[in-house]
């Protein structure tokens, strides 16, 4: 089957320009002038539109227990809602707890994906126990499953959390089979102090979740973990779900050195806030806890990771998708902020958020397409099979409508959650056609993908770092 994007404007990394894009099968098979007559069994108009290459998001957790509960979407309406806001690609995160084995935890995920997704997968590997098997493993993940990628935890003693000495002997052996360390970078020893000092005081709010989750303890760990990472020998560190103003900075600083140190922020981190989310009247603010918590709108927070999404000290945009409902799910923290469970929910809207970034002025346009599906591509070993509009790359596209508008609303929004984190937001843009693999799966509003068209995705070694 072959298909020509006739008309469009395809933008890349490098920059902005007119050409016809032809698909034959899976693949882009070639970039053409758009004088240059071919012949093709489907054509598409993309007059006045944007090619780019579909979206990646790098931080999914579809169907994750947490809580006492599970994230409210599994991998089919997780993919589902992920491929009608543009994105053709998750990589979310097999889990290994306390005690278990890794490649037990692993072959679970596996279970949940196949056959579910509506776009492609891949899968980085959470480890809560580092031990011998577990340091055994991930030599064998990235050789024999194409998980070449690591997610320890500064927080949550009792659950994912990782000492000092456990993370060090982690990133030793990244260092030397070509992994990446993914780091949830907070103080979780004195989080917890803060959160049982409140409780006892009688601050139950979710307000309380931001409150007792200080930037400064971000920072604090995100030093650490870059200083850790350095004596692992330059361990290649990628900070998860950042922000806050101070840990930007000594990611920044790291960079300046020169050293393998990237971070990720998320559209959350972006446009809301403490004072006007977490502290939305009631137990309202219970949608928006989520940790990394927001940040005040009264710091410059915002600010600084805009300015680190235009200087590279932030590498790429996710969504840290962990979507709960509010009934019955996030309730179960009603007088006990401790007991909401963390999550936000917003795999559909990444694309359309960060394009607002353009509409705005704080993005390029070429910007905008490295951080949603260029720049995760090469950090995590999909480049240039994905996040490229290229010949030999997969035909995965989204033509973006610039003078569409999208409403964000819990009312039409496809994620299996009864809230939106981002509702009555008016985007100034619109995914138009969504194709994935050569297949159109989303065109003129209507949805014609299907569960079980999604691949998993061996990865290779990054192709990002210095």
């Amino acid at each position: 089957m072959s298909t020509l994007i006739k008309g469009g404007t395809v933008v890349g990394p490098t920059g902005s320009h007119r050409a016809d894009v032809l698909i034959d099968g899976e693949k882009i098979v070639a970039l053409l002038d758009p004088a240059f007559p071919v012949e093709a069994e489907t054509t598409i108009d993309a007059s006045g539109k944007y090619v780019i290459p579909g979206g990646i998001d790098a931080h999914t957790h579809m169907q994750l227990p947490f809580g006492g509960t599970a994230a409210s979407d599994t991998f089919e309406t997780g993919t589902l809602a992920a491929a009608w806001g543009g994105t053709t690609t998750i990589i979310d995160f097999a889990v290994q707890k306390t005690g278990e084995v890794v490649q037990d935890g692993l072959a679970a995920w596996h279970q949940k994906a196949e056959g579910n997704c509506h776009i492609d997968y891949a899968f980085h590997m959470i480890l809560g126990g580092v031990d011998g098997d577990a340091l055994k493993a991930m030599d064998q993940l990235v050789t024999d499953e194409g998980i070449t990628s690591f997610k320890l935890f500064m927080a949550y003693p009792g659950v994912f959390y990782s000492d000092d000495g456990q993370i060090l002997r982690a990133m030793q052996t990244a260092r030397d089979n070509g992994a990446m360390i993914m780091m949830h970078a907070e103080n979780g020893i004195a989080i917890d102090v803060l959160v049982q000092q409140a409780l006892a005081r009688g601050e139950t709010d979710p307000i309380h979740h931001g409150l007792t989750r200080p930037a400064a303890l971000e920072a604090e760990a995100t030093n650490r973990a870059i200083a850790l990472a350095s004596v692992a020998s330059d361990c290649p560190l990628y900070i998860v779900h950042l922000s806050a103003s101070k840990a930007l900075e000594a990611v920044a600083e790291a960079r300046d050195a020169g050293r393998n140190v990237f971070a990720e922020t998320c559209p959350q981190y972006l446009y809301l806030t403490l004072e006007d989310q977490l502290g939305a009247p009631g137990f309202e603010g219970a949608k928006w806890v989520c940790s990394t918590p927001l940040r005040s709108k009264y710091e410059s927070h915002q600010r600084d990771l805009w300015k680190g999404l235009r200087s590279n000290d932030l590498a790429v945009v996710s969504t840290d998708h962990c979507p709960f409902c509010f009934k019955d799910q996030k309730e179960l923290g009603r007088g006990d902020f401790s007991k909401i469970p963390n999550g936000i929910g917003g795999v559909e809207h990444r694309v359309d958020l960060l394009y607002q970034g353009v509409v705005d002025g704080r993005l390029s346009l070429e910007r905008w397409v490295e951080t949603i599906a260029t720049t995760p591509a090469r950090m995590f070993g999909l480049y240039p099979q994905k996040g490229i509009v290229a010949p030999g790359s997969d035909a995965d596209l989204v033509i973006y409508d610039p003078n569409g508008r999208t409403h964000i609303s819990a009312g039409t929004h496809h994620m299996n959650m009864d809230h939106s984190a981002y509702e009555g937001y008016e985007i100034a843009g619109h995914v138009d056609t969504v194709i994935s693999r050569g297949q159109v799966i989303v065109a003129n509003g209507t949805y014609h993908g299907r569960k079980g068209h999604g691949c998993y995705l061996k990865r290779g070694l990054s192709s990002y770092l210095v």
